[in-house]
């Protein structure tokens, strides 16, 4: 019986021992498997063919979907719905940009992505704000000769028309005499508070313009050609229709604005800059480029009543993932009406809604408050 169990015992080792070099070999096997998963063979592109990219925030999102299609597989830093302004990056949300192939983002507008791109070693990233200029806007508190003469008499006149908004007049000298003149107060006085401009002072709401969006839509499709060129040709195809789509854009806004009885709204957020320039509106802004600024000063508050009855105005906008008491105050004082602009900084159902949607709500919306017809 001993003897019978020694043998047993002795057969038994060689068999233990290879089932324990095939279990090990096995995992070795799933490793190397989830390490393929992971990247392709040259580390450009996942199993499944997609191209592995990081978006900021909802427009760049956007458009890397709409470029990238089914080659591309995007993750949002900016979760739906959620002020991207505050964005803090989690431990795994840095991990997923330095993973990225592509990281497509606006510089100066969220302070964590920046720093964390730039710890990256990131091949190829899109920026915003390298396809496009970037102006100054937001609260002016000029006075009333200054309010006739820098922010309404000469618009037209001076570049602000829709004649004098091609793009020599976004980059060159058009827009230059309205920074100079129009915002130097904003400048020297400036507003307190939670700063949604970029670094440098700058408006970022580029994407409110569908022609520089347009722009950056084209820096985008030909960094997502240079990470995956075996899709070059989808992503030009893709990118030309965008294109297409926001020119068509730019038209109705410039035909739908075209007959008003007033150039003049005010909203909360001062984040239409880019899109009154565009289209020869004037924004008047309560609380600067940022929408929860409680620092409104009683003088800047008179000055929108007077702008408010001088220019007609018949509306006061607020944003919808903003306090709207400021306006619903102001408005009850001038017994206007209050309305709903986005700045399309985020989108809370991307499911039901998009850029265009959204943007054609605000065009809607700013016809009825100017009583465009």
């Amino acid at each position: 019986m001993t003897v019978m169990n020694a043998r047993r015992s002795s057969l038994s080792r060689p068999l233990r021992a290879r089932r324990i070099r095939l279990v090990a070999g096995t995992g070795v096997l799933a490793l190397a498997a989830l390490s393929l998963s992971a990247c392709g063979d040259d580390g450009s592109a996942a199993a499944d063919g997609k191209v592995n990219a990081v978006a900021s925030f909802y427009p760049m999102e956007f458009l890397l979907k709409e470029i990238g299609g089914k080659h591309v597989s995007v993750t949002e830093l900016t979760e739906p719905g959620v002020e991207p302004h505050d964005l803090e990056l989690s431990p795994k949300q840095v991990g997923q940009l330095g993973e990225a192939e592509l990281v497509v983002y606006l510089k100066g507008l969220q302070p964590a992505v920046d720093k964390a791109v730039e710890q990256s070693d990131v091949k190829h990233v899109a920026e915003a704000t390298s396809y496009t200029s970037l102006e100054k806007h937001g609260t002016s508190e000029h006075g009333e000769e200054g309010h006739k003469e820098e922010g309404h008499g000469g618009h037209e006149e001076e570049g602000h028309g829709e004649e004098g908004h091609g793009e020599e007049g976004h980059e060159g000298e058009g827009h230059g005499g309205h920074e100079e003149e129009g915002h130097k107060e904003e400048e020297a006085g400036g507003h307190e508070g939670h700063d949604h401009s970029t670094e440098g002072g700058e408006d970022p709401h580029i994407w409110l313009d569908p022609s520089r969006y347009a722009k950056v839509a084209e820096g985008v499709g030909k960094q997502l050609a240079k990470a995956d060129p075996d899709h070059k040709a989808a992503y030009e195809k893709n990118t030309a229709a965008l294109v297409k789509r926001l020119t068509a854009l730019d038209t109705e806004f410039k035909d739908g604005l075209r007959s008003r009885t007033s150039d003049t709204f005010i909203t909360t957020h001062s984040a239409f800059g880019y899109l009154a320039d565009r289209y020869g509106l004037h924004e008047e802004g309560i609380s600067g480029v940022d929408p929860e600024s409680g620092s409104v000063s009683g003088a800047h508050m008179k000055e929108l009543h007077k702008i408010a009855e001088e220019d007609d105005v018949s509306t006061v906008f607020f944003e919808s993932n903003a306090s709207d008491k400021t306006a619903q105050t102001l408005a009850r004082d001038l017994k206007l009406k209050t309305g709903v602009l986005s700045p399309l900084e985020s989108v809370k159902d991307p499911a039901k809604d998009d850029y265009f949607s959204v943007m054609k709500q605000n065009l809607q919306a700013l016809r009825t408050a100017l009583g465009a017809k």
